[in-house]
């Protein structure tokens, strides 16, 4: 890991600044909106946001440690990181099971809401493209967590499609099932995500 450039570590700090960021901001966004329009769905978006920049704030920790310890401390912190976000892929699983079988159970509507329709849109066209980028960097510097991470920032992405699949659905055709089911599927790549993040398998590094 020495290896890599630093040239590399700073854009990797940069893009998970940039997780953060945006996530806090798209975390008040949907609650607030959310709230407004009497969406769970929205406001259920909002707290995975929060999660997402725990993510983020994880590896900012973990790449300003870089050339500040030996190596073989480096490899532990790589290792500790790599765990913390498999947690953060459990936590987003249970909250999304929970509230989707919640809404399957208690018939809970998602109401329409223009602003969550815009906020979806945009998480579908950055979030992509964000770990796109983490998982090019991340492997060439060899830090799984910042992979780990970048599939995360993929889930947030699909999460974003749930969200305008429930919304689009319920407002075009009555479909309120549209948005849990979603949410149930992603589940699966979330669990087995950190699955594979705490038990190292799956490393690609």
């Amino acid at each position: 890991m020495k290896s890599a450039s630093g040239s590399s570590y700073r854009t990797a700090l940069l893009l998970e600044y940039f997780t953060v960021l945006y996530n806090i901001f798209e975390a008040g966004a949907s609650i607030v909106f959310g709230t407004a329009a009497g969406s769970i769905a929205l406001v259920g978006f909002g707290l995975d946001s929060i999660v997402e920049s725990l993510s983020g704030l994880i590896l900012v920790w973990r790449l300003r440690s870089h050339e500040k310890v030996s190596g073989e401390d480096e490899e532990k912190i790589e290792r500790t990181a790599q765990r913390f976000v498999a947690i953060t892929f459990f936590l987003l699983g249970w909250y999304v099971l929970y509230e989707s079988v919640t809404r399957l159970y208690t018939h809970e509507i998602v109401q329409p809401s223009p602003a969550g329709i815009i906020i979806a849109i945009l998480s579908i066209i950055i979030m992509p493209v964000l770990a796109w980028k983490k998982t090019s960097i991340g492997t060439s510097i060899g830090s799984r967590a910042l992979v780990a991470d970048a599939k995360e920032t993929i889930a947030c992405a699909w999460l974003s499609v749930a969200l305008l699949l429930g919304l689009g659905a319920n407002y075009l055709s009555g479909l309120w099932q549209a948005d849990p089911v979603v949410g149930i599927i992603i589940v699966l790549f979330l669990f087995r995500e950190g699955y594979e993040g705490w038990t190292g398998q799956g490393d690609e590094c």
